[in-house]
Formats: structure tokens, sequence, C-alpha cells
């Protein structure tokens, strides 16, 4: 794909929650080793993107990022993993505190694994 910044983009195909239909969204993404970190922050919207909420229903998916294509699982970061996440996200791309201060839902940082 492309990137936002400094930040990578990849291509992130869900399962839709209520159309069973795949979805694909270009997310920005962090490199954790073989993981690869995503943010639902919707720019700050109180509403979180699609693409998080079709993880959250059915955490399997597939990436794409370049040429490479692979089948994934999601979890949600929690705690100190979470917020040294968000942290090194932020870094990349300035925008995520200021995407949290905009909004009072819980943003979740995915950590996508390869199955």
């Amino acid at each position: 794909m492309g990137k936002v910044g400094r930040a990578p983009v990849l291509l992130l195909k869900t399962t839709g929650r209520k159309s069973g239909q795949p979805r694909t969204a270009p997310v920005l993404y962090l490199s954790d080793g073989a993981r690869l970190i995503v943010i639902g922050s919707n720019a700050g919207n109180k509403r979180p993107p699609a693409w998080a909420l079709n993880l959250q229903a059915n955490p399997d998916a597939d990436v794409q990022v370049r040429a490479e294509r692979r089948a994934a699982h999601a979890c949600l970061a929690e705690g100190e993993e979470r917020v040294e996440l968000w942290r090194r996200m932020n870094e990349q791309y300035a925008g995520f505190d200021d995407y949290r201060a905009k909004t009072d839902r819980d943003i979740p940082v995915f950590v996508l694994e390869r199955r």
C-alpha cells in the first residue's frame, strides 16, 4: 500500500458484522515483530470505524501489506501492552493522541497475528 506521513497503510479485509459480506478498508498500522497493530480511532469520531466493529464481531481477517497477503486473527491489546502500543503508534503518526482527546469512547487497539 502506501503511507500517510510516516505511517504505513495496510488493506484490512473483514467480514461485515451485519451483512456477512467481505469489507476492505485501508488502515494505518505499526509492525511489532510478526504482529501488526491497528487502532480503531476513526479520527476521534464518536462512532468507531466499521472495520473495528467487524473485527470485534469476527476477529478473523485478511491483511495485505504491500504485495504480501496473510490471514490474521485480531485480539484487543490491554493494560500496559495497550499503553505501549498506543505510544508507539502515536510516535509514528502523531494524530492518535488528538483523536483520543476528541471522543469519550474507548478507542480499541488491535493486535493482528498470523493464523
